[in-house]
């Protein structure tokens, strides 16, 4: 092999391997859409420094929003631009989502069952790159509103309340006869909540006889029997302490939620 042929086979060897590089490169520093890897950014470009960030609940309807992220660059960042991604439950295998151009975007039934991913675009006078953000959590329904729930799907930031009590009598005159208290309960999207545990307990403690947990139905409404003791008073009211809970859930940092009600009481009719 003369010297000049040596030479060019050696430019060849050369130029074959930097080709295989530059091809596992781009196979494994994420150039694909929705790939979980580092973005890559020519020289001059903006260079991604923190990932963008989505904030939001994960739920149809629902709006996300992603942070631009943090960059560095040689001169002014002139504008960011926005693409979407859904992605499988790890956050792979994303596809572009069409129309989805702004820095937020409303879950939709397509969702479900999926992650999200936000691409921004930062765009320098030299040219531009783009950086993605982790994946969501998986999309899920909707929340429904102004329905009925079961107790075990509500949970934090959603929350129980005490919306509406009523009694058989008011005020209570009877001495011997229960008076039915109804308990409703809601939660925060104002849901009627069905198997909510419900405890009541009479202020002070000696007015009506101690009264048992008891669960709502359907329609979110519990029933008690507020029995009068030997201290009932003759007249003014009686104060009520209400309580709510999901059962399995933490008393104190659970979705429980707790009021103070009364009812009117009233001299006995035969006095």
């Amino acid at each position: 092999m003369t010297h000049t042929s040596r030479a060019r086979w050696l430019l060849s060897v050369l130029l074959g391997a930097v080709a295989a590089a530059t091809a596992t490169l781009l196979v494994t520093s994420g150039g694909a859409f929705g790939s979980s890897s580092a973005a890559q950014y020519e020289y001059g470009h903006p260079a991604p420094v923190k990932a963008p960030a989505i904030s939001g609940t994960t739920s149809v309807g629902q709006k996300l929003t992603t942070s631009n992220g943090d960059w560095q660059s040689s001169s002014t960042i002139s504008s960011y631009t926005y693409t979407w991604g859904r992605c499988d439950s790890a956050g792979n295998n994303c596809a572009a989502i069409s129309g989805a151009s702004s820095n937020a975007y409303t879950l939709t039934t397509a969702d479900v069952g999926h992650t999200i991913r936000a691409y921004v675009t930062a765009k320098n006078s030299s040219g531009t790159t783009t950086q993605q953000s982790s994946q969501t959590a998986v999309v899920v329904a909707a929340y429904p509103t102004g329905k009925q729930v079961a107790a075990n799907l509500v949970t934090l930031p959603n929350r129980l309340i005490v919306d509406n009590v009523r009694y058989s009598a008011n005020p209570i005159v009877s001495r011997t006869t229960a008076t039915v208290m109804q308990v409703h309960v809601a939660d925060s999207h104002q849901n009627s909540v069905q198997n909510a545990a419900v405890f009541v307990e009479g202020l002070p403690y000696s007015r009506v006889a101690p009264m048992s947990e008891v669960h709502t139905d359907a329609n979110g409404w519990a029933n008690v029997k507020l029995q009068p003791s030997k201290f009932f008073p003759r007249k003014g009211y009686l104060v009520l302490f209400v309580r709510a809970r999901v059962e399995g859930q933490d008393l104190l940092a659970g979705t429980s939620t707790r009021r103070l009600v009364q009812v009117n009481i009233a001299p006995p009719r035969s006095s």
